[in-house]
């Protein structure tokens, strides 16, 4: 049976309470990967996997799930700022079905809108050179995007006293 593909608020129900999360930033060239720790606080980049096939690349996200021993995948869906969803959330939501079909592990959707743009931001703040930064934007839009759904789960176990 596929995994469940769900908004990160109804994914949270179907993730047991402990567990890291692989957080994951589709480009079309890359995909930058972060992982959580067990008690879900903080994100960590993995590393940036340059995109070959589908195939190739789900085996690599598995295996990084298997190496740290997830419950769970987070992927940024880019959402367009009037909130309609255009051809990038599409290949982003395909991207999830494909993978659903190769791991029982629910996969929860987190609005990304601007997360690259806020990562850039940041790295050219830090004095980053170009070169450098096209590097690492995705792994760190990935962390952007996975710290952000830790704190949004982190206030809804804190809103119903779980936290």
């Amino acid at each position: 049976m596929p995994a469940l593909i769900l908004p990160l608020v109804d994914a949270a129900f179907h993730w047991p309470e402990r567990g890291a999360l692989v957080g994951l930033d589709l480009g079309t060239k890359t995909i930058g990967v972060a992982v959580s720790n067990p008690d879900r606080r903080l994100a960590t980049g993995v590393e940036t996997i340059q995109r070959k096939q589908f195939k190739q690349d789900a085996a690599r996200l598995l295996a990084i799930a298997a190496e740290r021993k997830v419950v769970g995948f987070v992927l940024g869906l880019p959402i367009n700022m009037d909130g309609s969803e255009g051809p990038r959330a599409q290949s982003t939501r395909a991207f999830a079905r494909n993978l659903a079909n190769l791991t029982p592990l629910p996969i929860g959707l987190w609005d990304e809108r601007l997360s690259t743009a806020a990562v850039e931001r940041e790295l050219i703040g830090m004095d980053v050179s170009r070169a450098k930064r096209a590097e690492v934007i995705d792994e760190h839009a990935a962390i952007f995007i996975l710290q952000g759904a830790l704190d949004r789960l982190a206030n809804l176990r804190a809103a119903s006293g779980n936290g």
